[in-house]
């Protein structure tokens, strides 16, 4: 590893021992690319021949053109590529244990140097003959495409490309097309442990900058805005050299004002923020592919008061317990439904009002895996729901509790967490330290 990008790694790692608000370092856009590249050799040549053996699949094709990635390919491309050139045929086929998986690229380039490009047009003119010519010198048993009704994220051919697909190929191979949902997926979910050495830091990272936004320096109470600070938000990923997946939003909920409804089919109306308020905020970040989400809460202090009121310190925790019996409820084959049911019941007997949305986080926001509850779905979600709990995979730990605060009148608060966090096959962890206190607005003076 280049001295540079270890010197930036170590202090990424050492983020967790900086100020809350301080945002860890940052590499530079040349040493993201190598990182983001040294971890995709990792991936294939230790989970993609796992998942073929795994799902008894010895090719795996997946097709893509420029511009219309399919979503497996964008993680599969080098850093240099932003999208794929022309159209980008990749082709995997496991040669056994002791040669292992062969990669090829039927494209006039090679893929990185990961992927050996298998197609001169000069010899071969078509393309598809060529992958014509591929598959039938290595005469697979099973050619999984990227097929789903279930998960759009394992649907990444198009119409049209199957049909060029089904023409190339002799008819003696249609009987052996599968769908290659399970390797898709799977591809998608698996956090490879070099990935969650740097996981952290990018989560951290998330975490500094909302922290950041939810203070004086952003916030004057009276003039500023819940708009103003969602859009300083997005200067200061912009700022910091860095992407999001979706706009950040700023939320109020006051003791004079009525309580949040219970949908999210709408974003709430813009506010200025004002003493006394308790804050929520929504944010994600992309960084080395990685992607982030999350939900914290913040409390205005008013004149006099050095903490937030005691009713709002226990919905907090009251939150944080339910936090803590869904994830009691992961266990590696269990269903995303079957893990909601169970952490809902348990909730509810322990007098708890709970509503469970979780989701995996990983290559994008909404990830690939198991979807545990829908804010409008409470009673389970078919398809994604049915999906088992893998090790190995990160997930969005976002609920609400919602909590009757005795100094607002008894009027009820919905206390809405998101915090990353990690399953290893037998426990989880967050992947950065939870949100056990509120955050105060101005911070008070140590």
């Amino acid at each position: 590893m280049p001295r540079p990008l270890a010197f930036a790694l170590i202090l990424l790692f050492s983020a967790p021992a900086l100020a809350q608000d301080q945002v860890p370092a940052i590499l530079s856009m040349k040493e993201r690319a190598e990182t983001i590249d040294r971890w995709l050799e990792i991936r294939f040549e230790t989970v993609l021949p796992r998942l073929m053996r795994k799902e008894n699949v010895d090719m795996w094709v997946v097709i893509a053109r420029e511009y219309n990635e399919d979503p497996v390919i964008e993680t599969m491309l080098p850093a240099t590529w932003l999208a794929a050139r022309r159209r980008t045929i990749l082709v995997f086929f496991d040669r056994g244990e002791a040669q292992g998986v062969e990669r090829l690229a039927v494209a006039r380039y090679d893929v990185g140097k990961a992927i050996q490009g298998t197609w001169n047009p000069e010899e071969v003119p078509d393309q598809w003959e060529r992958l014509r010519q591929v598959i039938e010198e290595r005469d697979p048993k099973a050619i999984a495409l990227n097929r789903s009704k279930t998960f759009a994220l394992a649907d990444g051919l198009t119409d049209s490309e199957l049909d060029s697909f089904l023409e190339a190929v002799p008819d003696k191979y249609d009987e052996r097309l599968v769908s290659g949902e399970r390797l898709a997926i799977g591809w998608l979910e698996t956090r490879i442990p070099e990935e969650m050495q740097v996981y952290p830091g990018v989560v951290k990272i998330a975490r500094s900058i909302i922290a950041e936004g939810l203070s004086e320096s952003v916030i004057q109470p009276g003039a500023t805005t819940t708009t103003d600070v969602e859009w300083w938000y997005r200067d200061r990923i912009a700022e910091l050299t860095l992407d999001t997946w979706f706009h950040p939003s700023v939320s109020v909920q006051r003791a004079d004002a009525p309580a949040r409804g219970e949908g999210f089919a709408s974003r709430p109306e813009e506010q200025t923020i004002l003493p006394g308020d308790l804050l929520h905020v929504d944010f994600g970040i992309t960084y080395l592919r990685l992607n982030t989400d999350t939900q914290m809460h913040a409390y205005v202090l008013r004149p006099g008061e050095n903490e937030a009121p005691a009713g709002l310190r226990e919905a907090l925790s009251t939150a944080n317990r339910l936090q803590d019996i869904l994830t009691s409820q992961f266990a590696s084959g269990r269903t995303g439904n079957e893990i909601l049911k169970a952490a809902l019941e348990q909730a509810k007997r322990e007098g708890i009002r709970p509503s469970i949305y979780t989701h995996p986080i990983g290559f994008h926001g909404h990830a690939a895996g198991p979807t545990i509850g829908l804010w409008d779905r409470q009673d389970g979600v078919p398809g994604p729901g049915d999906y088992p709990l893998f090790p190995q995979t990160a997930h969005s730990i976002e609920l609400n509790a919602t909590v009757a605060v005795p100094e607002w009148s008894g009027k009820d608060v919905r206390i809405m967490l998101e915090e990353d966090a990690f399953f290893d096959g037998e426990n989880t962890w967050y992947i950065d330290p939870r949100m056990e206190e509120l955050l105060l607005i101005p911070r008070p003076r140590r």
